[in-house]
């Protein structure tokens, strides 16, 4: 299995994964011209995936979709409520827009992808478990705390990307208003550096080899920060540590955790 980071972060989220000979997209929060440049610089053209599975109906993780499915009316699995959504919003949608139940593992080919909720302020959140090839990548960003639902379907994954978002005392001292402020910090906002090096630490502990740390804030966090934050808690864990980029490209191969 291969995962390719197209971008990650409050600007934009986008990432493919290959694996059992498919291809697929977990959201379409960036341009569609820009999507199209990344699958190209792969070596794939959109009409190669096999699917898009977005997480949640926030406009970082959809905004690519109206203009990218005009041009490639591609399948588009998503929780219930976005689907929806999606359908009164894309003119045609409900031709390729197919609702994703949680917990229901979907087979494409040789990959499967199950959906499990995570806790986010949007009327429906998911994240994805991926597996082909005989490898796991288990994928939660926009959460606002842990839950026991995400930490099962974490269990047993090769590699993990996992929020890093913020750092408290930079969103406590920072610009935003203090509305937004309390959000982020709720239990339906997204999880900070510490909350996220006691999740990587967990998934170390259970055989997680790859951790990546994803959807870090442009205004209330730094990538080397939350780096060494989470690293601190990985020395000696033998679990390699990675950073998405908001912009640019991160392409890891996932392989099982005995190969």
């Amino acid at each position: 299995m291969r995962l390719t980071v197209f971008a990650s972060g409050s600007t934009g989220n986008c990432a493919l994964i290959r694996g059992g000979g498919r291809s697929v997209l977990v959201d379409a929060g960036i341009s569609a011209r820009r999507i199209c440049a990344s699958l190209r610089s792969v070596g794939l053209e959109p009409g190669d995936l096999d699917g898009i599975f977005i997480t949640h109906e926030h406009a970082d993780h959809v905004s690519g979709l109206t203009v990218l499915t005009r041009q490639h009316p591609l399948p588009v699995y998503a929780p219930g409520a976005v689907a929806d959504a999606l359908r009164l919003a894309i003119p045609g949608a409900g031709a390729f827009v197919r609702r994703m139940d949680p917990e229901v593992p979907l087979s494409l080919g040789c990959l499967t992808v199950t959906a499990f909720p995570t806790p986010h302020d949007t009327p429906e959140s998911y994240g994805y478990r991926l597996e082909a090839d005989g490898a796991v990548l288990a994928w939660a960003t926009d959460t606002g705390c842990v839950t026991d639902t995400m930490l099962r379907y974490f269990d047993g994954a090769d590699a993990a990307l996992v929020e890093a978002n913020h750092d408290v005392d930079m969103l406590r001292m920072g610009p935003y208003p203090a509305y937004l402020k309390r959000r982020i910090l709720s239990d339906s906002g997204h999880l900070s550096n510490a909350e996220c090096t006691w999740l990587a630490a967990v998934l170390a502990e259970r055989g997680t080899r790859k951790i990546i740390l994803g959807h870090i804030s442009k205004n209330n966090n730094l990538p080397g920060l939350a780096r060494r934050t989470v690293a601190r808690a990985l020395d000696g864990s033998g679990a390699e540590l990675y950073v998405a980029p908001e912009a640019g490209c991160l392409d890891l191969e996932i392989e099982p955790c005995c190969v």
